[in-house]
């Protein structure tokens, strides 16, 4: 939809439905599948939610969660921030805990949206 599209549909859509959507499209409309329409619409909810977690993260944490994204390993990122790996670690616990979410990747993709 970011690229352009006016409407979506699944292949196994039929002859019939395609020719309504095609039409609609004509008509000015934006034609999608029930299931497309339900994904976009909790999309769109959903983004407001990502922006929402970020603000429950202290300036430390968002700063820990941006490191963890660029790859960088516990020990890496307490040497960047002068502070031990300990510390580190706790500070991830938080951010898992805050973010509801078991492991790096989950919360790369929640905080960031990916």
């Amino acid at each position: 939809m970011k690229a352009g599209a006016s409407g979506y549909l699944l292949k196994n859509t039929g002859l019939l439905e395609i020719v309504e959507s095609v039409k609609e499209l004509y008509d000015g409309g934006s034609p999608m599948s029930a299931n497309i329409a339900r994904k976009l619409v909790n999309l769109v909810r959903d983004t407001g939610k990502e922006t929402a977690f970020m603000d429950v993260l202290s300036n430390r944490e968002k700063e820990i969660l941006q490191l963890l994204a660029k790859g960088l390993l516990y020990k890496e990122i307490a040497n960047q921030l002068q502070i031990t790996t300990g510390t580190v670690r706790v500070h991830i616990h938080k951010i898992y805990e805050k973010l509801h979410v078991q492991n790096r990747t989950e919360a790369i993709n929640k905080a960031f949206g990916k």
